[in-house]
């Protein structure tokens, strides 16, 4: 939704009265964007109780860090914690199947030539996705989810700050999220189908 420089600069205005305690500028933002974050959530979840649930989570945790917040755009920053708790809510709730696991699955399936066509298209796309990353966050991503090296690990064997690794994980991470939930949709459905 397209906001007027107006309307940033009420929301901007809204957050400072929060850091300074204001149960009015917060109750007017909480109105302004209850049921759009409650949308964005239930598109992805498609359940209304959960969707509910991470909706009061962000507002409640905006309130409660409301002294420590630097929010310069605050529907982006909204629909950034929705996608956020979505993720760790499907984390939780294992709705994300690993790979070792859904490629063990495959092995499983009652049609083993269908399960090894589909293995190797799913091997094929997931190591194009891979690929795509930029050579470091290649390494970075291999040695955490292939050989299954811990952050710190991963720092000494390359000579680098665990930071460095956390970061690089991070966004290797955000950039194959989309794609490789969308391969697990499609392998999921062949396997249960």
């Amino acid at each position: 939704m397209f906001k007027s420089k107006d309307d940033k600069e009420a929301d901007k205005l809204l957050l400072q009265q929060i850091k300074d305690d204001s149960t009015l500028a917060f109750d007017a933002l909480y109105d302004k964007y209850w049921e759009q974050v409650y949308n964005a959530a239930y598109k992805r979840l498609k359940d209304a109780d959960y969707a509910k649930d991470i909706t009061q989570d962000i507002f409640l945790q905006l309130w409660s860090k409301r002294k420590d917040l630097q929010i310069d755009h605050f529907a982006p920053y909204l629909f950034t914690a929705v996608r956020n708790n979505v993720f760790k809510w499907m984390e939780k709730e294992q709705k994300f199947t690993p790979v070792p696991e859904l490629l063990a699955h495959l092995e499983r399936s009652r049609d083993q030539a269908d399960a090894e066509v589909l293995r190797k298209e799913f091997m094929v796309k997931y190591e194009a996705l891979v690929n795509s990353l930029t050579p470091a966050q290649q390494e970075i991503f291999r040695l955490r989810f292939h050989d299954d090296l811990s952050t710190k690990e991963i720092a000494e064997k390359l000579n680098i700050s665990r930071k460095t690794v956390q970061n690089q994980l991070g966004k290797s991470v955000t950039q194959l999220r989309e794609s490789l939930d969308l391969l697990y949709f499609v392998v999921l459905i062949h396997l249960y189908n």
